[in-house]
């Protein structure tokens, strides 16, 4: 259930109605919108009964949300959300490029891909100090030496951080340096995960799982809301299907779909979708063109000696010629 402010309600009379909700047995978190506060209740089981919270003073009317998911639903917050970190707005409009490894492997490396994606546009430099790897032969990371280069990285190119926290114990120390957490596919079930990004003040992208429907991503977003962190980016990455041309088959409708029942900003990675470079840009294209607020994709100086994900990583000149493309796209 919503509980609607009315537009001149004080915070006083915002509080009072939280109490009177944990009075019930449930808990209520305000929702501050542009017009007016709306109170989410969560916590319950069945139907709300609202007699007494429709007494409260400020209070205007309440609203029973049908959907599962309540905090993340356009239900509870019509408009949709705009995450600010620094000069970024994600959610605004226009498409927020965020490039660069897969895994970080040296602080040359690091630095050469940064100046190469930053001076073709992007905005956020992604790159993996911790890899939930397939195989545990595989390259797994440089831990926390990763760390200390990408922050490196953002002092010497001025680019946003975005990286992996793997589990509830790395995201401690990945929180010190990223700007924006990335929970991975392998984790978005990964619940003692999730509530720990609850907690955190940093945004938290999620992407979506191999084999989970847009009510499950959409579930599990709200198990970090409700852990009090509003800063949630969803983030479309491909799902598993009979096809095998691709590593992954992007879903591409999530998109609209996504946008017409929850207010939160989504992102598509068209790099883990395709698993080779060549069908980068047309997702890219694609991914824009449906209405995404952006893209997270990989891209290396040298993809045939990469440790991660070569196959599927752009060159930089690549990656120029997508962004060139998409900035010829009328949403740009």
């Amino acid at each position: 259930m919503l509980v609607v402010m009315k537009n001149d309600a004080s915070e006083t009379q915002v509080q009072a109605v939280i109490q009177e909700i944990e009075k019930m047995g449930y808990r209520g978190i305000p929702m501050p919108g542009i017009e007016r506060t709306a109170v989410c209740i969560v916590g319950n089981k069945g139907p709300v009964e609202d007699a007494v919270l429709l007494t409260l003073d400020g209070v205007k009317e309440t609203i029973r949300v049908t959907k599962p998911y309540k905090l993340v639903s356009r239900e509870t917050q019509p408009e949709a959300t705009i995450i600010t970190i620094g000069d970024v707005r994600i959610g605004d409009g226009k498409p927020v490029l965020m490039a660069g490894p897969c895994a970080v492997e040296s602080e040359e490396q690091a630095l050469t891909i940064a100046h190469e994606v930053k001076e073709h546009g992007a905005q956020v430099f992604r790159g993996g100090a911790f890899k939930p790897m397939t195989s545990p032969y595989s390259f797994q990371g440089l831990g926390e030496d990763g760390l200390k280069i990408l922050d490196k990285v953002r002092r010497e190119t001025g680019l946003l951080i975005i990286t992996e926290a793997t589990d509830h114990t790395n995201i401690e120390v990945v929180e010190q340096y990223a700007d924006i957490i990335q929970i991975g596919a392998r984790n978005m079930h990964n619940y003692s995960l999730l509530r720990r990004a609850g907690q955190t003040t940093k945004p938290v992208l999620l992407k979506r799982s191999f084999a989970a429907t847009i009510e499950e991503l959409l579930m599990s977003a709200e198990y970090i809301m409700s852990g009090g962190n509003t800063r949630v980016i969803l983030c479309e990455r491909g799902i598993r299907t009979f096809a095998d041309n691709t590593r992954n088959t992007l879903d591409l409708s999530a998109i609209p779909a996504i946008k017409e029942v929850s207010h939160l900003p989504i992102l598509v990675d068209p790099s883990h979708a395709a698993g080779r470079r060549d069908y980068v840009i047309p997702l890219s294209k694609g991914a824009i063109a449906v209405g995404a607020d952006g893209l997270l994709v990989e891209v290396h100086h040298d993809p045939p000696h990469a440790l991660s994900d070569g196959m599927q990583s752009l060159y930089p000149e690549q990656f120029a010629e997508l962004t060139w493309e998409i900035k010829n796209l009328k949403r740009w």
